[in-house]
């Protein structure tokens, strides 16, 4: 049982911190957004307190935490970063908003609900540097296929030499941006390698039929090298591809469907892959081909088929053995 519930919003350049002891708000104040300072304000806090009466609750924000869980990492301070939509519906009916409030119910939403906090812990240096170089060719990627675009889209309503000037210069963007992405791509293999476990991680993920490079190294950063994820259908859920059902008495009656509310990256990802593995001869080629042959929705098949790659990532990372695509269990 903590005795003291610090609840922080955080933005871009600052935190609004509001400390809480039992039913009572003791210091609100807002500090910059930096390294220094934060450590600053939470050593003078522990001059006369311990780091264990502490539980830290904030709005996981992406990269605009890093300097709170870089600092709570180092001092061993209990951090909680939870999922803003998990505080705001748990706070009632709101009128207004602003950074002060925000903490406020930060620090309620923490001291309310301690028993289910989920600390968070810093990932290892090396998810960190590859989950920054996924973000970083995610964007060289998509820049790239606007540019592509841009050279079929526009070269039946351009004069010719207009259109010869403006596609050498996209050609020059293209050909840049493929370089810096054969370059990350280099990085992150090169990252792999150093870590005999990410290595190997990578190395089973792999081997299963319809994953390849790409989905394999974004499972191993969202879940942390399998440690903040045990348990796939939980990871399904996360992913969106878990249906859930959606009735009401007896005036609302739909089939169940998959959550809005997953990781879209990932998802994203786990689509291309069924669709490439159900396109070629296989065993879920036939399971598609079979479900759709007795009327079955194609994209309720499609997601299923998602859910079944998923089970096979965490198969082989949990037996550590690549995937056997004629596997008998013996104790079956």
């Amino acid at each position: 049982m903590k005795n003291y519930f610090i609840g922080v919003d955080v933005s871009k350049l600052k935190l609004d911190i509001c400390l809480r002891h039992s039913d009572e708000f003791m210091k609100e104040l807002e500090i910059a957004n930096q390294l220094t300072v934060i450590k600053k304000f939470f050593m003078d806090l522990l001059k006369t307190t311990d780091t264990t009466d502490y539980l830290i609750c904030a709005e996981y924000t992406g990269q605009y935490t890093y300097p709170l869980s870089c600092v709570c990492s180092e001092l061993g301070i209990d951090l909680w970063l939870e999922n803003p939509t998990e505080i705001k519906f748990s706070s009632g009916m709101q009128r207004g908003k602003n950074d002060k409030v925000d903490a406020r119910r930060i620090a309620a939403y923490a001291k309310r609900f301690e028993g289910r906090a989920n600390l968070y812990s810093l990932p290892e240096k090396k998810i960190r540097v590859l989950k920054q170089l996924i973000s970083e060719r995610d964007l060289y990627m998509s820049d790239k296929s606007k540019y592509k675009g841009q050279l079929t889209d526009q070269r039946q309503y351009m004069a010719k030499e207009d259109y010869k000037k403006k596609s050498s210069r996209m050609r020059r963007l293209i050909k840049a941006l493929e370089a810096s992405i054969a370059e990350i791509e280099s990085e992150m293999q090169r990252q792999l390698n150093e870590g005999p476990v990410l290595s190997r991680q990578y190395e089973l993920l792999c081997t299963v039929d319809g994953i390849g490079d790409r989905t394999a190294i974004k499972m191993i950063v969202e879940t942390n090298a399998f440690k903040d994820f045990t348990d796939p259908r939980k990871f399904c859920c996360h992913a969106g591809v878990a249906p859930f059902s959606y009735t009401s008495g007896s005036s609302q009656k739909s089939r169940n469907k998959v959550s809005h509310r997953a990781d879209k990256s990932i998802k994203k990802l786990l689509h291309l892959a069924a669709l490439s593995i159900i396109k070629n001869n296989g065993e879920l080629h036939d399971y598609y081909q079979r479900k759709v042959g007795e009327g079955k929705n194609k994209m309720s098949v499609i997601n299923a088929v998602r859910a079944k790659l998923v089970l096979r990532m965490f198969a082989v990372i949990r037996n550590n053995q690549p995937y056997q695509k004629n596997y008998q269990n013996i104790f079956a």
